[in-house]
Order: C-alpha cells, then structure tokens, then sequence
C-alpha cells in the first residue's frame, strides 16, 4: 500500500519467508497474536482502522477492493482474523454493522485468500450452553446474536475456503491498553473498589484464556499447516480453570494482594441483564492435543498479573505526571 512499508527490516536484510496478515491487529487478541508470529521469525503485516496507524496498515475491511489489494501485495502465506465485533450486548444494538463484520468481511477474506490458510477466530458462544464439554463435532445451537453471527461467519469461511481452519475459544483476557477490551479485565475497576460493596454475576460458568496462549496456537497451527496441506477445519482451544466472574474477580483481587470482601456473588441473573448467555459452553479440545498442537494453558492467577500490570504502571506514571 503507498505510504506503508511492509517490513520493519533495514534494507539489505534477509527478510523471513514466513508472511502471515493479522487481521484486528489493534484488538486485544491481534496484538498477541502479531507479536507471537513477529517474535518467531514471521514477516508479519498487521491491518486495523481507528488504531492503525503507526504501528499497522490502516484499513477498512468493509472496502472489498482495499481488502484484496493488501492480500496481493503484500502475499501472506497465513492469515489469522481476528477483526470481529465481539461484544454481544453491541451486536443486538448494532445488529447490520455487526452482520457486515463478522459475517460480510468474513466470507470475502476466505474468497480472496484463496491458497492462503486462513485462520478464522470464532468463539463458544456458538454453542447454547446445556450440555458441556461440546466437541469440535457437536451440534451449534447460539442463543444470541453475537453467537449467530459467528456461526454464519465459520460457515461462510468453510464455503468460499474448504482448507480454512476455525479456532473457537472461550472469553479471553491479556495484556490490555484500557481494562474494557476485555470482559474479564474490566473487572478491575470493581476489585481495586474496595470501599464500596459490588455484587458480580455467580450464575455463568466461563472459562478464562489468555490471548498469549491463544497466539501461540495459531502460530502453531500456521507452522504446522506449512508443513501438511490436510490441516484444516474446526478446532478448540481454552483455558482449564473454571469460574464465574466472581471468582475471577476474587483470583485478581488475591494476585494483586487486595481485599475481596466487598465483592458479593450474584447467584441469579437479574431480568434485563442483556443478551443472553449460555450457562457452561465448556470446550472440549482433544483435537489440538491429539495433534500436537495445544498448549498448557497459563494458570489464571499468573497470567491476569502478568496482562494487567503494564496498563497498571503506565496509568500510575500518567496519573503521577498530569496531576
């Protein structure tokens, strides 16, 4: 694209033959996940809109036309996208804007990259919620609109590129720039509120993972599949730890050596509490493991430390020089 070099490299140095394009690389998963690929030795292009610049190519994935233009120029072998609208609650307010993201761009991605693996980050929430652990050849039942989208969006991935991969994963927590990218790490604000009482849902069963683990996956799955054309189709991937919100928010407050008293479990969704959510869609990931190809997932505690403290330090040394 005019304007934007593709590589960080200097000129006269080997460039790695390895290219992958992230998609949504200004998310909170996209981050990880470039930097995972660019950490071992990937030549990695990443494309957002609002946050683009100056780190990525600024680029309206809804612009056909620009989409396929990135695609040839720049010639990814891989292609990981994880530009999505994933809030559910937005998805019922914004239901067209949502459509034209997770489903529109989705099925035009997996007809321009053609010969590419492309990756496709889904999401548990296909799945209703009643009868966990739900395999990679379980039966989709979404309950809400965030979840139907997604579904439409695997489908349509699976149409237009038969060799494309869907990886599925459950609410994700990492390294953030502002605690509300994550559905997890917003919990902060009530945990460090230790002078007023909050009560935090005790109802959902979710299953923490952190977007470093996630990346990891991906690039493993990349490797692999550069290796062995037959690597495709639908795959699973979570965290082991089993908790509502209120005990996620109880494990950061321990992390962080904070009080928890203040936090009461909410053990019945109150009426009006937004889109609806399954109870328990605990993935089964076998298929990962069997090849070769999962992770041990990082305990929660150690990782929710590890992902909130550079914003921690960084609000601090802002708040110490602006007030």
């Amino acid at each position: 694209m005019p304007g934007f070099r593709y590589a960080d490299s200097e000129e006269n140095v080997d460039v790695p033959s390895r290219r992958v394009l992230v998609t949504g690389a200004t998310g909170l998963l996209g981050r990880a996940v470039y930097k995972e690929f660019q950490n071992n030795a990937w030549d990695g292009l990443g494309c957002g809109y609002s946050r683009a610049r100056p780190r990525f190519l600024r680029c309206n994935l809804l612009d056909e036309e620009a989409l396929r233009g990135v695609i040839q120029d720049f010639q990814p072998h891989v292609i990981v996208h994880c530009a999505a609208e994933r809030r559910p609650d937005v998805v019922e307010r914004h239901t067209e804007a949502a459509l034209n993201l997770n489903v529109h761009v989705s099925a035009t991605l997996a007809k321009e990259a053609a010969g590419i693996f492309l990756i496709y980050i889904s999401t548990d929430y296909v799945f209703d919620g009643r009868n966990p652990p739900y395999g990679e050849n379980d039966a989709p039942n979404p309950l809400n609109l965030y979840g139907k989208t997604k579904l439409e969006g695997e489908r349509e991935v699976l149409r237009h590129n038969p060799e494309a991969a869907i990886l599925r994963v459950p609410i994700l927590f990492g390294e953030v720039e502002r605690v509300e990218e994550s559905a997890v790490s917003v919990l902060w604000d009530l945990v460090q509120e230790g002078s007023d009482s909050c009560t935090i849902d005790h109802c959902q069963q979710r299953f923490p993972t952190y977007t470093s683990d996630v990346a990891r996956v991906c690039r493993l799955m990349a490797e692999r599949r550069l290796q062995d054309s037959s690597l495709r189709g639908i795959f699973h991937f979570s965290g082991k730890e089993q908790m509502t919100k209120y005990e996620m928010a109880c494990a950061m407050a321990d992390a962080f050596n904070l009080p928890s008293s203040h936090l009461i479990p909410l053990t019945e969704q109150p009426a009006g509490a937004g889109a609806q959510r399954p109870h328990n869609a605990q993935l089964e990931c076998s298929r990962l493991v069997l090849l070769g190809l999962s992770v041990e997932p990082t305990p929660f505690k150690a990782a929710i430390r590890d992902s909130l403290w550079p914003f921690l330090q960084d609000r601090r040394w802002r708040q110490t020089v602006f007030h």
